[in-house]
């Protein structure tokens, strides 16, 4: 029962609290006090969280369902997949990448780089622990974090902060499509698509022209598949260096000077120069610009890395939305049918938070998103937290990391205070008996 001393140092001045810990223990197989917060999930953004806050001098503790750091980018990302962003632009708090490191680094280069920055930060997440609930217990003034283990141990951590890093990409998401059960061949998320190796010579249609869409049919077309684009929705296309820089750098410099409605409309200028117009290869621009579509949805616009030209040669196929499958065939909306070996679906992720968080204030139930808009989603109550849910990418991470260790720290300093005129206090007691 070591953790009931932790959290009588915290608050005896409470026997209430005490008897309730006492109760609620006899039923729980093992319970922990976490004197600091426990984080959930170990990618960049638990891993940015718990770093800043080891430099600030508090401890945490990270439970990751996975065996490994960064699962999604270790275990569910295809091959070539490199950052679209400059690293200048990905790197999280307190540590750069490698100066030898190329402008935008490759998967591996960057599961490398998280894993030094664990190592340089002592940063030893509990893996294999998927969190099964978490709930603000209002009697002890703590969140009761209960995890299951590999062989069905339970496990449940009591804290006074919790982080929710589960981020935006937590579960892949799997749309409904009619006739799903019919198709012969292969459909999968691409979650699960590693290279074009597999489907050298096959028919492939790849459903959903986001960036990871448009780099799985530039890998197919690499290796001698045959692939065709779903593009259900407008799309805006970007190239992703102009004028010499990466677009994205551009654009944050001219925000500094101009109206995003003025950068917006010098963006799809150049493009226009660039990469011409899309709309003629089946890639119709949205009405509002990329950035201001981005700031309202957080839907990201596509930085061509060679898909286009693929597409404008008519080595990648542009279909519409898919009406139905067949046992061996997609009919399209248009009334076209086409045979097809395999469907890639590269129809993007979503939150689990509601799945498991017993909260219904700070994040949404419909999407499981923070409900206030960035920059103000970061924070709940009760010592609630949000780290990565910025539709903003690393950057946003950061921006999250920094505010969250800075709150935490201003709080264990203040009931440091508490804890220490607490004991002073008994110390003076004793000493007058």
């Amino acid at each position: 029962m070591d953790y009931l001393s932790e959290i009588e140092g915290k608050q005896a001045h409470d026997p209430m609290f005490l008897e309730k810990m006492k109760e609620s223990s006899s039923s729980s197989s093992s319970c922990l006090c976490v004197p600091g917060p426990v984080i959930v999930g170990a990618g960049p953004s638990g891993l940015a969280t718990a770093a800043c806050l080891k430099e600030k001098g508090v401890p945490s503790v990270i439970l990751e369902r996975s065996n490994c750091i960064a699962s999604l980018w270790q275990l569910k990302t295809y091959d070539r997949l490199r950052l679209h962003l400059p690293k200048q632009f990905c790197e999280l708090p307190l540590m750069g990448f490698p100066t030898g490191f190329p402008t935008y680094p490759s998967k591996q280069q960057f599961v490398d780089y998280l894993e030094a920055y664990a190592r340089k930060f002592d940063i030893k997440p509990r893996f294999n622990e998927t969190v099964s609930q978490a709930e603000y217990d209002p009697t002890l003034g703590f969140w009761r974090v209960t995890s299951v283990g590999v062989k069905g141990k339970e496990m449940e951590y009591v804290c006074r902060w919790l982080v929710v890093a589960t981020g935006e990409n937590a579960e892949a998401m799997m749309p409904e499509m009619e006739g799903m059960g019919e198709f012969s061949g292969d459909i999968r998320h691409t979650s699960l698509y590693k290279s074009g190796e597999e489907f050298r010579g096959k028919r492939v249609l790849v459903v959903g022209c986001g960036n990871s869409g448009m780099e799985v049919c530039l890998d197919l077309c690499n290796h001698n598949a045959r692939p065709s684009l779903v593009v259900r929705d407008t799309v805006h296309v970007l190239p992703q260096e102009m004028l010499g820089t990466s677009t994205f750098g551009l654009s944050m410099w001219l925000l500094k000077w101009f109206p995003l409605r003025l950068v917006d409309r010098f963006l799809l200028i150049v493009s226009w120069l660039m990469l011409g117009d899309t709309a003629r290869f089946g890639l119709a621009r949205p009405h509002l610009g990329p950035l201001q579509l981005n700031n309202l949805s957080g839907k990201t616009p596509v930085l061509d890395v060679g898909t286009l030209a693929k597409i404008k040669s008519g080595d990648i196929k542009v279909r519409p939305s898919i009406k139905s499958l067949k046992r061996h065939a997609v009919e399209f909306v248009n009334g076209t049918t086409e045979n097809f070996d395999a469907i890639i679906l590269a129809t993007g992720y979503k939150s689990n938070v509601p799945s498991w968080l017993k909260e219904k204030v700070m994040f949404s139930e419909k999407d499981g998103y923070p409900r206030r808009p960035f920059p103000n989603g970061w924070k709940g109550e009760y010592g609630l937290y949000a780290v990565g849910f910025t539709k903003r990418g690393l950057l946003g991470t950061s921006m999250d990391a920094i505010r969250i260790a800075e709150d935490i720290q201003r709080c264990w300093k203040e009931e440091a205070k508490h804890r220490l005129a607490f004991t002073n206090s008994l110390l003076h007691q004793s000493s007058s008996l």
